[in-house]
């Protein structure tokens, strides 16, 4: 696994991070429920975590954004990503 690419967050903790904000950001979400989702499901991770948490989110926003409305998996998304294996 390049850590370059996942910068050390793994597949596991990505998906983690992915069912907090989707079941935050709740069914059929729009772009303010996503970004809230993704303000606040970083802070409930704790630190550790809230820290790749806020990494993946910077990095990543619009596709997790269009992701989650899409209604996409937690898996996908971080497949998607590139930390998971599809």
């Amino acid at each position: 696994e390049s850590v370059a690419q996942g910068r050390g967050i793994k597949c596991s903790k990505c998906t983690k991070i992915m069912k907090k904000i989707k079941a935050l950001a709740g069914d059929d979400p729009d772009e303010e429920a996503v970004a809230a989702a993704l303000q606040k499901g970083c802070q409930v991770l704790g630190r550790a975590m809230g820290k790749l948490c806020h990494r993946l989110v910077k990095k990543y926003q619009d596709q997790i954004t269009e992701a989650l409305q899409n209604g996409d998996m937690p898996q996908d998304i971080c497949t998607a990503m590139g930390f998971c294996r599809s």
